[in-house]
């Protein structure tokens, strides 16, 4: 587990100064009819691509982060349940608490898309 965070982390780290590169070169480089020469219209540009960036990290860091939970909730709940079945109905809020992640992280993806 610990591996698979810090391939994460490096593979961010790395990918972070191509993506910016590529974004600042795709930013710049328009139709050859309408050249914009404002640093603002180029910077507003980039800013566009960071706010789709923004949203991906926070959709995926909240999807991973939900199924850990679910799994170590869910394998949780099913050693409880085997020895006592009662517990069923009361492991299923819990479950539902962590699948509640994924749409918290997509709801501040579309608020970062929208505003």
């Amino acid at each position: 587990m610990k591996r698979l965070i810090l391939f994460v982390c490096v593979l961010l780290i790395i990918g972070l100064p191509v993506f910016a590169q590529d974004a600042s070169a795709g930013a710049t480089a328009s139709d050859s009819e309408k050249i914009i020469s404002s640093d603002a219209a180029a910077n507003g540009a980039s800013s566009s691509v960071w706010k789709y960036f923004a949203a991906a990290i926070a959709v995926g860091v909240s999807c991973l982060a939900g199924g850990l939970a679910v799994g170590r909730i869910g394998s949780a709940a099913m050693g409880a349940m085997s020895e006592n079945p009662e517990l069923s109905g009361k492991a299923l809020p819990y479950a539902g608490l962590a699948e509640g992640i994924c749409l918290w992280g997509f709801l501040v993806a579309l608020l970062i898309l929208l505003l």
